[in-house]
């Protein structure tokens, strides 16, 4: 990261949605965090923490509920006209989780990539539109052979390619990465990463990391930050949050990594959450963690956990901090 300069800004988000009999489903609730030029942000959390929706709303797929998303200090939500739709879009782009559903199979892979061209440099001949896409292509690791089949011929991690060549047509300075490897062979997995970082060092990206697996958001993220039940309850680099986890949770998340050395794998001891995680649609009062945690107390059944900075850049919501 070579620059503290915030690119976006985010300001007690939340994302409801009704869910029917009067019910209300609150995915986020109250987010508060920044972004910074160049870095890589981690977004990690157990399956249906409201992590996804984090993204989605930041993408302006949804609308936010309450809050604010400032990307370079303008109201995205206030500024999507139709208009700044197209101004904004063509800063930030999306790579799904899903790299069979996220392409058009009726389109070949020129077609697929080439849409962001057309959109917004509709003054581009046919010719620079097809040097654009092979040389994004060969960026991401596949060759311009590749421009005229379609997204069934290839593999998931070749499809992903696609999908970040995509991103990339536009030459955005922001990308969502929305639990891109998820999908894929723990041998491919590794490749999406390094080669999302060596892009974002070769063109001065910035990005979301969304996943569940924390063992490779070490290798990508600059910072992590850890939901749990539409709730950020740590926020730290990414070195100090894996040597020094505060919040149970965290630490928890962090004992089901599986060590390389054998020796130290059959020393340590996991911790195994007991019970489910509560519903989104009834959500317990005082620490949302409270009924899971294995160091609670009887304030957290009461009292909802303060966002403090415990040690320099290093935040937590949990009461043994307070």
């Amino acid at each position: 990261m070579t620059t503290k300069e915030v690119l976006i800004e985010v300001k007690e988000l939340e994302k409801h949605f009704k869910v029917g009999k009067g019910r209300v489903l609150r995915a986020i609730d109250g987010l508060t965090f920044s972004i910074y030029k160049g870095e890589t942000l981690g977004l990690v959390g157990e399956s249906g923490c409201g992590k996804s929706t984090v993204g989605r709303t930041m993408f302006q797929l949804y609308s936010p509920t309450r809050g604010q998303i400032l990307f370079e200090n303008e109201n995205l939500h206030a500024k999507m006209s139709k208009t700044n739709a197209k101004k904004y879009r063509k800063k930030m782009q999306m790579i799904f989780q899903d790299p069979y559903s996220s392409l058009n199979p009726r389109l070949t892979v020129e077609e697929i990539i080439a849409e962001g061209l057309l959109i917004h440099q509709p003054d581009m001949t046919k010719e620079q539109r097809r040097k654009q896409v092979t040389d994004l292509l060969e960026q991401v690791g596949l060759n311009r052979k590749h421009a005229d089949r379609y997204p069934h011929e290839f593999s998931g991690g070749q499809r992903q390619r696609i999908g970040i060549a995509r991103a990339l047509s536009v030459n955005p300075d922001f990308i969502v990465a929305d639990e891109p490897i998820a999908a894929l062979d723990v041998s491919i997995q590794a490749q999406i990463v390094n080669l999302l970082k060596q892009l974002q060092e070769e063109k001065g990206l910035t990005y979301l990391f969304i996943a569940h697996d924390l063992s490779m958001v070490k290798h990508i993220s600059d910072r992590i930050a850890v939901m749990y039940l539409g709730k950020m309850v740590e926020l730290s680099d990414s070195e100090n949050l894996y040597d020094k986890p505060l919040h149970p949770y965290t630490e928890a998340l962090l004992s089901a990594i599986p060590l390389p050395d054998p020796n130290l794998e059959r020393q340590r001891k996991r911790i195994i959450l007991k019970g489910d995680v509560p519903s989104p649609t009834d959500i317990p009062a005082g620490c949302r963690f409270y009924s899971r945690c294995p160091k609670a107390m009887d304030i957290c059944a009461r009292k909802e956990p303060s966002w403090i900075e415990v040690e320099e850049k290093h935040y937590v919501a949990c009461h043994l901090y307070e």
